[in-house]
C-alpha cells in the first residue's frame, strides 16, 4: 500500500491561525525551552480523529483538539499551519490506518464463507467500527465541500477496491465496495438495521456464483 499524502491546502482560503497569546513563555516572558515530545505530532492528528467523531468537522476546533491531546494550544499552530491543513493530515493518517486495517482483515481469508463472514461483520462492527464508520463519512461530508479532499476518497476507494479485487476479479469489487459503503451508512443510520442474514444475503448475490477459481 503507498503512502498517501494529504492534500495541499489553498493558501488564499486557508489562512493561518493564530497562535496562542503567551504560549510557551515563562512568568518573565522568556521562551521556555521546548520539551522533547517526539509523538506529539502525531498524538494530535489521533486527538483530530477523535474530535472529528465526536463533534463533526463542523464542529472541530483547535481548543477541542489541543485538550484531547494533553497539548498546549500552541502546539497545533506550531505543527499545523492552518485548521484545515491538520484536517486534511488527519484524514489522510485514517484513511492510512484503515486500508491496513482492510488488508489485514482479509490477509486470513482462505474460503469464500470466511470472506463474506469477513464482510458481514464489517457492516455490523461494533464500537470501533461505529467510530471508524462515522470518520468515513465525515470524511466524504467533508470532501463534498473540499474539493482537495477527494484524493483522499479516491484513494480509499482504490485501496479498498485493490483488496476486495483479489479474491473477486476488479469489477465484482467495484460493485461489492460500493454495497459495503451503502450497507454501513444503513446500520449506521437505521433504528431497524436489517438482520446480519440479509446482509449476508445481499454480499453472496453480488459476489455470484462460486467459479472455483478464488476463495
Amino acid at each position: 500500500m503507498s503512502r498517501i499524502e494529504p492534500p495541499s491546502t489553498d493558501p488564499v482560503n486557508s489562512k493561518p491561525a493564530r497562535a496562542a497569546t503567551g504560549d510557551g513563555l515563562d512568568p518573565g516572558g522568556r521562551r521556555r525551552a521546548r520539551r522533547y515530545d517526539p509523538d506529539r505530532k502525531t498524538r494530535i492528528l489521533d486527538a483530530a480523529l477523535d474530535v472529528l467523531a465526536e463533534h463533526g468537522a463542523a464542529g472541530t476546533t483547535h481548543r477541542r483538539i489541543a485538550a484531547s491531546a494533553g497539548v498546549p494550544l500552541g502546539s497545533i499552530t506550531y505543527h499545523f499551519a492552518t485548521l484545515i491543513d491538520l484536517r486534511a493530515q488527519a484524514f489522510a493518517r485514517y484513511v492510512e490506518q484503515q486500508s491496513a486495517v482492510f488488508e489485514e482483515l482479509l490477509e486470513v481469508v482462505r474460503t469464500r464463507e470466511e470472506f463474506v463472514e469477513i464482510l458481514v461483520d464489517l457492516v455490523h462492527g461494533g464500537p470501533a467500527r461505529y467510530r471508524s464508520a462515522v470518520l468515513g463519512f465525515e470524511l466524504h461530508l467533508a470532501a463534498l465541500r473540499s474539493p482537495d479532499l477527494r484524493v483522499l476518497t479516491q484513494a480509499w476507494t482504490r485501496d479498498s477496491r485493490a483488496a476486495l479485487a483479489r479474491f473477486t476479479g476488479p469489477d465484482v469489487a467495484a460493485r461489492l465496495d460500493a454495497l459495503l459503503k451503502g450497507m454501513i451508512m444503513n446500520v449506521l443510520l437505521a433504528t431497524d438495521p436489517e438482520p446480519r442474514e440479509a446482509t449476508r444475503a445481499a454480499i453472496v448475490q453480488t459476489l455470484g456464483p462460486a467459479d472455483g477459481s478464488r476463495p
